[in-house]
C-alpha cells in the first residue's frame, strides 16, 4: 500500500437472520457492502444514508449507524488505489430491500460465503471475520 489514500467511501453491515447483505454492481464481478464514495461536503454517514438510499431503496436514520471500524485496504481489482473506508453497523432501516441504482444483484452470506462468488476485499478480509468472531453472523 503506497500510504496514499485516493478513495474515501463509506460501507454498511446489514444483518438479518444471522446473515450479512452484500451487493453487486452492473456489469461487476465482485460483492461488496452496500456504500460507496464519500462526496464532497459530507461526512461518512451522510454518505452512507445517501447510498443505502440509491443502492437498495432504503432509508436509514444516522442514529441508526454504529461505527464498526476503519479500514485502509488496495481496492478490490484496482490495487494501484488505496481505500479508507468508514464502515457502519446499520441497526435498523425503513422500507423494503430492493436492488437501486447502479446494484444489479444483492446477496445475504454467512461468514463462509459460497466459492463462486469473489467478496470486496476490506469486507472479505477485515470485516467478515470480525463479524463472525463477535457472533453478529453465522
Amino acid at each position: 500500500m503506497s500510504g496514499v489514500i485516493n478513495v474515501y467511501k463509506a460501507g454498511g453491515i446489514l444483518i438479518k437472520d444471522g446473515k450479512f447483505l452484500v451487493t453487486r454492481s452492473n456489469g461487476k464481478d465482485i460483492f461488496y457492502a452496500p456504500g460507496g464514495r464519500i462526496e464532497q461536503g459530507e461526512d461518512s454517514e451522510s454518505a452512507l444514508v445517501r447510498e443505502l438510499e440509491e443502492e437498495l431503496s432504503i432509508r436509514v436514520k444516522k442514529e441508526h449507524l454504529k461505527p464498526f471500524g476503519t479500514f485502509f485496504h488496495p481496492g478490490a481489482g484496482e490495487e494501484h488505489l488505496t481505500i479508507k473506508m468508514d464502515v457502519f453497523l446499520v441497526e435498523a432501516w425503513e422500507g423494503e430491500i430492493a436492488p437501486g441504482n447502479e446494484i444489479e444483484e444483492f446477496l445475504w452470506i454467512s461468514s463462509s460465503p459460497p466459492s463462486n462468488i469473489k467478496i470486496g476485499s476490506i469486507f472479505g478480509e477485515e470485516v467478515l471475520p470480525r463479524l463472525k468472531a463477535s457472533g453478529l453472523i453465522e
